[in-house]
């Protein structure tokens, strides 16, 4: 493997789920890793996945063009993980995913450095979601500051720390039965998490297409009824299914986006389960997919249950004998 060690990368939002991937795949491409977050005193789970002196955080915020400027400097490459998926506060889609994704941008123009900028399947000027439209919105700044900039669109990203699975199985070992929204019959192509982390890392090589939007997605298309279902097989329990049609599903999260942790449900996530989070055909026929890039997805079935044992009544060894797999 070539050494990249003279090249630095920065990544505004690498501690988060997604960034901490992506840092240890860029480590092991010897990169340079400047990890740009609010609080760098939170980052030092990162120090240990590249060898001594290769990965450092610095603080930058999105509201602070100076904090941006000040981390791209020296950069070749810049990174953009940034995004949210509720709001809070002065923490709005537009803020975070639209005006954010733009300031990053301009930050990475004014030292010429290239951009790889992670977005969502989904993402749609013309969506009925503020999230969705924030995300066109910060596609559109960012490509306008840094017209070579490559999109990295994921569908429903999934892996051990992440807030889609865990979240699942959670809620199947605290109750009896499990809300579908919409009945669970829009599709998702779930991705594994250490796949988008090569996807960013073979575009920081220079193997992605300049300007191009590519879209990323799992080997298969599922809908959230069968993704539920895959995960209550994974951790041997069995729950009833409740179809919530969308008009009561709003209702109800018009008092869960103030919730804790995993029961929030937001009015805007239920607007986006109205639409199918899946690859394109138009970007399978471009090559501008993970396959495009000479990667081979690993499916939901395959890696889920290397984390989500955890969740299982009798734990990691558990062949499912005896367990509330077969109960009724």
């Amino acid at each position: 493997m070539a050494s990249h060690s003279d090249t630095l990368v920065t990544v505004f939002g690498g501690s988060g789920f997604l960034g901490r991937h992506i840092v240890s795949a860029l480590a092991r491409h010897d990169y340079r890793i400047r990890v740009a977050v609010r609080r760098p005193d939170l980052a030092g789970h990162l120090q240990p996945l590249g060898r001594v002196g290769q990965i450092h955080a610095v603080q930058a915020n999105l509201r602070y063009p100076e904090s941006l400027a000040a981390a791209a400097r020296g950069a070749g490459v810049v990174i953009n993980l940034v995004g949210i998926l509720a709001e809070t506060g002065k923490q709005t889609f537009d803020a975070v995913q639209g005006q954010g994704a733009g300031a990053v941008a301009q930050a990475a123009a004014a030292v010429g450095a290239r951009m790889v900028h992670v977005s969502a399947i989904g993402a749609d000027a013309n969506s009925s979601s503020r999230y969705a439209t924030a995300k066109a919105a910060g596609e559109r700044a960012v490509l306008a500051a840094v017209p070579s900039a490559v999109i990295m669109r994921p569908s429903v990203v999934f892996g051990p720390e992440d807030q889609f699975t865990n979240r699942f199985a959670a809620l199947a070992r605290l109750l009896p039965a499990l809300p579908l929204v919409g009945g669970g019959v829009n599709k998702l192509q779930p991705v594994y998490v250490g796949d988008v982390a090569q996807a960013v890392a073979a575009a920081v090589n220079g193997r992605a297409k300049p300007g191009a939007i590519y879209e990323l997605g799992g080997p298969e298309v599922l809908t959230m009824r069968e993704v539920i279902e895959i995960i209550l097989q994974v951790i041997h329990r069995r729950r009833r299914l409740l179809s919530l049609p969308f008009g009561l599903a709003k209702a109800q999260a018009m008092l869960l986006q103030f919730a804790p942790g995993m029961l929030q449900l937001t009015p805007d996530q239920v607007e986006l389960l109205k639409v199918d989070n899946v690859v394109s055909d138009a970007a399978k026929d471009a090559g501008l997919t993970l396959q495009g890039l000479g990667i081979t997805p690993d499916s939901l079935e395959a890696v889920a249950p290397s984390y989500l044992w955890r969740f299982r009544k009798t734990g990691e060894f558990s062949n499912g004998a005896g367990s509330e797999r077969n109960s009724s």
